[in-house]
């Protein structure tokens, strides 16, 4: 999920063109993007959708609901949790209480629908009890995939200029490190200056080197700029496959630390290698038979 591509879920003339583009993901927002009065259209709009069956795109669908708070979640939930949906995008979450009474909720929808496969939660952070309580967010229910940055949230009610640098890395960090506790992916946030590609291209430059999954895309043009930050370049896919090779060698005769193009590799880079080759092979850049899926 390199690129998710926000779109208003008032806006079905949009729905096909989202699924017909690029991007990995695509978010149908019943938050931000819909205005408070249109809520309700923008919900019925979304089941009547659900209910004609999502189309085989390859994307993963996901909607972002109004958080908790709001009093619009139950309404949404019940609009929205039908086959089809893998995600929902649970904004403004600040306690891991607000995660499982969500998990909860999509729980009974499931079972009255015979939903079988499991929707899964990505959870914002986007305030400062939210950043401090992350790690517990995470950990919170299994079925938490992943955090995603608000920066806009989180930033302007303390006046914090957007796209501060240091304020920008310090939260990347953060919410890293908290996913990664959890063992799940970060997402970074969105990129508001829709016209400068070469911003959006060093920001989310910035993420990927802190180990972020991907970015979100508030319009069409910024999904391929996306594509192509997230994704390991050619180079790191040929030293991903020579490690894997090697790791296989070496560790057959026992061997747990060597030497491939003049760096030195033991057990946590061989387990970023396979990693390398696994998302390779999932956007076709590395034969099966040279990628096999990491063990574990």
């Amino acid at each position: 999920m390199r690129s998710k591509l926000f779109v208003p879920a008032s806006r079905p003339e949009l729905f096909d063109k989202a699924l017909s583009g690029t991007a990995d993901a695509v978010s149908f927002d019943l938050q931000d993007a819909v205005e408070a009065s249109r809520k309700p259209q923008a919900r019925a709009t979304l089941a009547a959708w659900f209910g004609l069956g999502v189309p085989a795109c390859g994307k993963v669908i996901i909607v972002r609901v109004n958080p908790a708070s709001s009093g619009h979640l139950d309404a949404d939930l019940e609009a929205i949790v039908y086959p089809g949906l893998d995600i929902v995008n649970l904004p403004s979450v600040e306690d891991p209480e607000s995660v499982r009474d969500a998990v909860a909720a999509i729980e009974r929808l499931e079972r009255a629908r015979g939903i079988g496969r499991p929707v899964r939660l990505l959870a914002n952070i986007e305030s400062p009890r939210g950043l401090r309580r992350a790690p517990e967010i995470a950990c919170a229910h299994p079925r938490v995939m992943g955090l995603q940055i608000g920066f806009g949230d989180l930033f302007a009610p303390l006046r914090i200029v957007s796209g501060e640098p240091a304020a920008t890395q310090a939260v990347r960090v953060a919410v890293r490190m908290a996913a990664g506790e959890a063992g799940i992916d970060a997402w970074d946030g969105a990129f508001v200056k829709i016209d400068d590609p070469e911003g959006y291209r060093r920001d989310a430059q910035s993420a990927c080197d802190l180990g972020f999954a991907g970015k979100s895309c508030i319009h069409p043009s910024q999904v391929a700029l996306a594509n192509a930050v997230f994704r390991p370049s050619d180079a790191d896919i040929a030293h991903a496959l020579r490690v894997v090779r090697a790791a296989r060698e070496s560790l057959a005769r026992g061997v747990g630390a060597f030497v491939v193009d003049g760096r030195l590799v033991d057990g946590p880079f061989i387990a970023q290698a396979e990693r390398t080759v696994g998302i390779a092979r999932e956007l076709g850049l590395a034969p099966d038979a040279e990628a096999p899926a990491p063990e574990g």
